[in-house]
């Protein structure tokens, strides 16, 4: 049955591949695959960016990222980003900076990484190790600094999942072990579609959204 279900979702995806959104979303993805040349400071930058969007939406990270650049996410006291956050809009403004300034020991985390081979050692690290990242924040990060093997289970993709009948119900809560059970099966929907996850990722963010973002 799932692979009926799935086999609907590859049809959909297929059609898509044809259509003009098609180049937009493979620019998009070059420009995930360029940030390995960017800088420390640029990492650091998009490792905030993922903090900010837990619980949040990635236009609001934009928008905070944009504002407070490198030197805010990195010099501002913890107050006064707290502030910053406030005055922008973001809703979560104390808990934020709070996460942001004890992430400031990872500055360094491109070169840190790259201690990895595997994408998905390189999310046990994140996961366990930067406060504030969950799995999908993890994940996130990763795809948006060039890595093309992790899932980013957000709302909208867990949403299309459910809706394909790929898993039988929205999960109330996010665990790592179903977070990476629902993984194994976008990994059987890449596999046929002949895409990896950063692609799956953005086909299918925009099936549900109409957008493609980062």
């Amino acid at each position: 049955m799932q692979e009926s279900l799935s086999g609907n979702l590859l049809a959909e995806l297929r059609q898509l591949e044809l259509q003009p959104v098609s180049l937009q979303i493979r620019r998009r993805y070059h420009e995930f695959r360029s940030f390995s040349l960017k800088s420390e400071e640029e990492w650091f930058c998009e490792l905030c960016f993922c903090i900010l969007t837990a619980n949040s939406s990635a236009q609001m990270g934009m928008k905070v990222q944009d504002a407070l650049g490198f030197e805010g996410f990195y010099r501002l006291p913890e107050r006064k980003l707290s502030m910053e956050l406030q005055k922008l809009g973001y809703r979560f403004y104390n808990k934020r900076a709070h996460y942001i300034v004890k992430a400031r020991k990872h500055l360094g985390i491109k070169g840190k990484l790259s201690d990895f081979a595997d994408d998905r050692r390189k999310r046990d690290y994140l996961f366990e190790n930067v406060l504030g990242l969950g799995m999908k924040e993890s994940s996130h990060f990763l795809r948006n600094t060039g890595h093309d093997n992790v899932a980013i289970l957000d709302r909208h993709i867990l949403a299309t999942m459910h809706e394909g009948g790929l898993i039988p119900a929205l999960p109330k809560h996010l665990t790592k072990k179903n977070y990476l059970e629902f993984e194994s099966i976008l990994d059987h929907v890449a596999q046929k579609a002949r895409m990896n996850h950063s692609l799956l990722d953005l086909y299918l963010w925009y099936m549900r959204t109409g957008k493609v973002l980062k």
